[in-house]
């Protein structure tokens, strides 16, 4: 059968514009479906419009806690729809970006409809057909709503509808601890919400290194914030325009709330695409690729937050361009297989938290000679200057300097650990990050840490040190 294009990228988030970008601009013939608008979510309801509400929030706390340097002034006045107006701004500015017209200046044909497989060789939307040497399944995933008894009858807000408000509510419960409910928890708290969250773990993050999250929580704690841990919301009442929220076995109210943030998880889009049809198969988590990113229908790939795994927009991009080199790839021989041996991550929480590689627990059950070097933010003279000496930077190695994860929280903790990301991706050892670096900075924190290990090592040669005394002492002699 002749095909119509080289690529078929079905959905316009982040994934899909890098891979429909890039094939262009090797002109290949591209044509780009979305059902929306280009952006997706990182751009419409994730991670451009969350940073700009957080850098506000931001700027209140920082006027809010002038005394502690010796700045006081009247306690700021919030202006939540000027804010919300930073938030539009950010995301007019950037939105020009991913706009279908400098994409079909590139070459790409964008088609907006709602389109589904037809068999395993075509896609129809708008009436056409679509055929392709291949295509791309890039169409991201969703909210996951929990079922609450009351929770459709009290009404709710996800990231999809939490930057379209246009008035603050005075009081908050934002069900979940991940990084979206951390981050939208603490921003919404600094802007003078009451804020309530809500936990099913025992701790924050559950998905980083515990005393990371541990200084988190002791940062919320400070602020303010209820913190409600193993609680699991089952039932909600309206009681005179307010919202009565139950947990498992208790009788008893936990939180009343104005409004209802839900952070529990996302979903994958793949419900109107006839997958079944095209051979491809998927699960609750997402649809099943292998480590070439192809599905069950090997001419289909897969990329995103629809196969699940690793939601983060910097990983939809990296597999895009993994996804890219097999599609446009003549020779199956030559397929490239992704490699996620090294992901970092953040949560842009205030202090923030990032991290790559390996945990403590996950180092120690694979390696005997693990080390983990841990320096605070406190031995740092840049992080004592800015007032800013909360948090750490914890590297696990092994003896041989090995580098098999990083966690960081503190002060742009994001920024930091891409030095990190660099030695981990070309695999140098941790001395590689005992060179020089600027003084003073916070940069600095990666240096020191990395000497813990010579430290470390040398405090434990007895027989060096022995050699070292007696050396000297011989020298000294010969003066």
């Amino acid at each position: 059968m002749a095909v119509n294009y080289d690529i078929v990228v079905i959905g316009g988030g982040s994934g899909g514009l890098v891979l429909a970008s890039a094939a262009a601009q090797l002109k290949a013939k591209v044509a780009l479906v979305e059902k929306d608008r280009l952006g997706g979510d990182c751009l419409w309801f994730g991670c451009v419009p969350s940073k700009s509400f957080l850098h506000t929030a931001k700027v209140a706390h920082q006027v809010q806690q002038g005394s502690r340097v010796g700045v006081y002034t009247e306690p700021p006045k919030i202006n939540f729809a000027e804010a919300m107006g930073h938030v539009k701004r950010a995301i007019a500015t950037i939105e020009p970006h991913d706009s279908p017209e400098r994409f079909e200046k590139l070459g790409v044909e964008v088609i907006f409809g709602d389109g589904h497989f037809l068999d395993e060789k075509r896609f129809l939307v708008n009436g056409r057909q679509l055929t392709a040497r291949a295509f791309v399944i890039a169409t991201g995933s969703r909210p996951k709503i929990p079922l609450v008894v009351g929770l459709q009858e009290a009404g709710f807000m996800t990231n999809e509808q939490v930057f379209s408000l246009t008035e603050q509510p005075k009081s908050l419960a934002v069900i979940g601890s991940g990084p979206i409910g951390c981050e939208l928890g603490q921003a919404f708290h600094r802007l003078g919400t009451a804020v309530t969250l809500f936990t099913s773990s025992d701790r924050l993050l559950p998905k980083e290194d515990p005393d990371a999250a541990a200084i988190l929580e002791q940062q919320f704690s400070q602020e303010g914030i209820k913190l409600l841990k193993n609680a699991r919301l089952k039932r909600i009442e309206i009681v005179q325009g307010k919202k009565y929220l139950y947990t498992e076995n208790n009788s008893q109210v936990v939180a009343i709330a104005d409004e209802i943030l839900l952070a529990t998880g996302r979903r994958p889009n793949v419900e109107s695409l006839n997958l079944e049809m095209a051979g491809v198969e998927y699960n609750k988590q997402g649809i099943i690729v292998n480590e070439k990113l192809q599905t069950t229908n090997s001419r289909i790939y897969a990329c995103g937050d629809v196969i699940g795994g690793y939601q983060f927009t910097h990983v939809a991009g990296y597999e895009a361009i993994t996804v890219l080199k097999n599609a446009l790839n003549p020779l199956p021989i030559f397929l490239k297989s992704i490699d996620y041996r090294i992901i970092p991550w953040a949560t842009f929480t205030d202090p923030e938290v990032a991290r790559v590689g390996m945990t403590e627990t996950q180092a120690r059950k694979r390696y005997k000679d693990v080390m983990v070097l841990k320096l605070p933010f406190t031995a740092v003279d840049r992080a004592q200057a800015e007032d800013a000496t909360v948090g750490f930077n914890k590297i696990i190695v092994r003896k041989n300097g090995e580098i098999l994860g990083a966690h960081l929280v503190g002060i742009m903790a994001g920024e930091l650990i891409q030095e990190i990301v660099l030695a981990m991706t070309h695999r140098l050892p941790i001395s590689a990050l005992t060179g020089i670096h600027i003084y003073p900075t916070l940069g600095e924190i990666n240096s020191k840490t990395a000497l813990l290990l010579s430290k470390q090592n040398y405090a434990e040669n007895q027989k060096l040190q022995c050699f070292l005394s007696r050396f000297f002492k011989f020298w000294r002699s010969l003066a």
